[in-house]
């Protein structure tokens, strides 16, 4: 079985991002990009499910810049086996991502597809669902937990106070949640095999895909600050003060 994991280049998750003067979005230029953590845990558990022997390939793809091949080659160095980036020069927003995937998908002919959850940039929580949708396969999405057997996934998903389980029929698109798995680190070695292996770059607009846009941003803001909090001296005066300032009890 073949599985298709695709990965988003963002802005890293350790660097404070910083609005554009002219308010447009998120400054990029001279910023540190890395893999979407949530894309990271998604190329973890696809290399895991690779060698227990579930699968015998993994295929990584992303749809983005040129620049994007380091991320892709830093997803090869974890144990993917090639790579395709399709060169889209505008930030397509998740149903293209899903379009362009879709064809991909049906180029490859993968038994599974596993995706991060979210990216961490637009925090759409889309790509996934709708690549389901546009495919008509079954879905699991904010997978704790993933086992492959029998011709069906089973995902452990992380609901809000507690989990549940679903089984799919594969093919089916799985997107992980944070608690799937730690990914590991990329070991030196691989980093120098990652440069050898296979990676196709197609271009968007020679996949007879409608990527026009949907979505405008309006403006892109700092989040106000957060006002200096005050000390009470005795607990009556803070049920005062939640009662008649905060407002909350």
């Amino acid at each position: 079985m073949k599985i298709v994991v695709p990965i988003k280049r963002v802005v890293d998750y350790n660097i404070k991002p910083r609005v554009k003067p002219d308010g447009s979005g998120v400054e990029t230029t001279g910023v540190k990009m890395s893999m979407n953590p949530f894309d990271e845990i998604a190329v973890e558990e696809a290399v895991r499910l690779k060698e227990k022997g579930v699968a015998t390939e993994v295929v990584v793809v992303s749809v983005g810049v040129q620049q994007a091949q380091d991320t892709l080659r830093t997803a090869m160095a974890m144990g993917a086996d090639r790579a395709v980036l399709v060169l889209s020069e505008e930030s397509p927003e998740p149903l293209a991502v899903a379009k362009v995937l879709k064809v991909i998908v049906a180029k490859e002919d993968p038994g599974l597809v596993i995706l991060g959850k979210q990216a961490i940039d637009d925090d759409m929580n889309a790509t996934g669902q709708m690549l389901a949708g546009l495919l008509g396969w079954g879905q699991g999405t904010f997978a704790g937990n993933v086992e492959v057997a029998d011709g069906k996934v089973k995902v452990s998903r992380e609901i809000d106070g507690g989990t549940e389980d679903v089984s799919l029929v594969l093919p089916a698109i799985v997107t992980a949640d944070l608690r799937l798995n730690e990914p590991r680190y990329a070991s030196l070695p691989n980093i120098m095999k990652a440069k050898k292996k296979p990676l196709e770059t197609l271009n968007v607009a020679d996949l007879g895909v409608d990527t026009t846009r949907r979505l405008t941003i309006v403006s892109v803001a700092e989040p106000a600050e957060r006002k200096a909090g005050i000390k009470v001296e005795t607990v009556s005066e803070l049920v005062e003060k939640l009662r008649n300032e905060a407002k909350v009890i």
